[in-house]
């Protein structure tokens, strides 16, 4: 999977970007760390619970870090700029091994998802074997969802939801000749037409995922990256 033209354009004005060229005088790269942690609460939430806390407890624990890293957004072990992912893991691994266990409550500056929004989405994916697995798996699907979320917006704003909803399922697997026939009946389209469509909207969902993914990275070549990293995620070698 290649960075679209559209992707490459935003690298000067991405969240990430923004973040790293921080100027203390503006409040621009503290107001674009906090989106990205409103859109990644739930990995470090996951991450959390599979270390063991309960779901009251994980959610103190994902509010005072981010409330923590908002404070100091910069401190990072890495000699390199990171990718966000890199760097929200590494500082997530470092304040749980802290004494979070005596922070008070953390201002609700965040709108957070509520813990029973958490949990379902908790139990409605594979666990995996710890807490770094679960967090890298949560966040490649946040990225994942996030795109879906994006592709039918699209598709309402446009007049295509039926569509979107009849072929979000194919969107990663190839329908059957059977099935691309119901598609067709279903929307009073000739196949052909559906294989198009289809093709389409595959195209325009890679280009959500990249979009979404620029937002995290600093340049084209961490794109790449992300794109196989997140695609090892969610597809692991037997």
């Amino acid at each position: 999977m290649s960075p679209t033209p559209d992707s490459l354009s935003r690298f000067s004005t991405t969240c990430w970007s923004l973040v790293m060229n921080h100027d203390p005088t503006l409040p621009k790269s503290s107001e674009a760390l906090g989106e990205l942690c409103r859109r990644y609460w739930y990995p470090v939430y996951a991450y959390v619970r599979k270390g063991g806390c309960t779901p009251d407890e994980a959610q103190h624990v994902t509010r005072s870090f981010f409330a923590e890293l908002l404070q100091h957004p910069l401190r990072s072990d890495s000699p390199s700029r990171p990718r966000f992912r890199d760097f929200l893991l590494e500082r997530l691994s470092a304040f749980v091994a802290g004494d979070w266990g005596n922070l008070a409550a953390a201002e609700a500056t965040l709108q957070a998802p509520t813990i029973d929004q958490l949990e379902s989405q908790l139990l409605s994916e594979n666990t995996a074997a710890t807490p770094d697995e679960v967090f890298q798996h949560a966040f490649a699907a946040e990225v994942i969802e996030r795109a879906l979320e994006r592709l039918r917006e699209e598709a309402r704003y446009s007049g295509h939801l039926q569509m979107y909803e009849l072929m979000r399922p194919f969107l990663a697997i190839d329908p059957s000749p059977g099935e691309y026939n119901t598609l067709a009946r279903e929307l009073g389209h000739r196949q052909l037409a559906m294989i198009v469509a289809l093709k389409r909207l595959r195209q325009r969902f890679r280009e959500l995922v990249a979009r979404e993914l620029s937002d995290t990275v600093d340049s084209p070549a961490d794109l790449l990256e992300e794109q196989r990293t997140l695609h090892g995620f969610l597809h692991p070698r037997p």
